[in-house]
């Protein structure tokens, strides 16, 4: 059997390292996964993914002149739903304009404009902490470079 790049097979994992798994494939070549490819997810550990012996479809992304095989367990997946378009309600709450200080504690994350209104306020009130202990360590004259009257 040929290897073509971009075909799906099944293989069977043979040696997992820190940086990725080694598949045997069909043909009875090996080939290797590297651990970005494993999950669609950050992978810390890929014990946690694979195990030796296991079954895999990954997917081929490039033969080399010198035989080695290329990889991808993430891309063999079926493909996510398409984004909603105009005419398809969306499933999620619209955004929030602003940080809400009395938010419930919740274990859902903040979206992307909470963290940043979150930041922004973190920010200046450690910029006017800052002001106000430059002020006091100056004295009241509240002038720079070390003036005297």
């Amino acid at each position: 059997m040929q290897l073509e790049v971009g075909s799906i097979v099944e293989g069977k994992v043979t040696g997992i390292t820190k940086f990725g798994a080694f598949v045997e494939l069909p043909d009875g070549k090996t080939g290797m996964v590297h651990i970005s490819e494993v999950a669609a997810t950050y992978v810390k550990e890929i014990r946690d993914y694979v195990q030796e012996n296991q079954m895999v479809k990954v997917k081929i992304l490039s033969v080399s002149e010198d035989g080695k095989i290329s990889l991808s367990m993430k891309k063999a997946q079926p493909a996510p739903a398409p984004a909603p378009t105009q005419n398809q309600p969306r499933k999620y709450p619209p955004r929030n304009v602003g940080w809400n200080p009395k938010r419930p504690a919740s274990n859902e994350p903040l979206t992307f404009e909470e963290m940043l209104s979150k930041f922004k306020q973190t920010s200046e009130d450690k910029m006017s902490d800052l002001k106000r202990n430059m002020d006091t360590k100056r004295g009241s004259s509240g002038k720079r470079g070390g003036q005297y009257r």
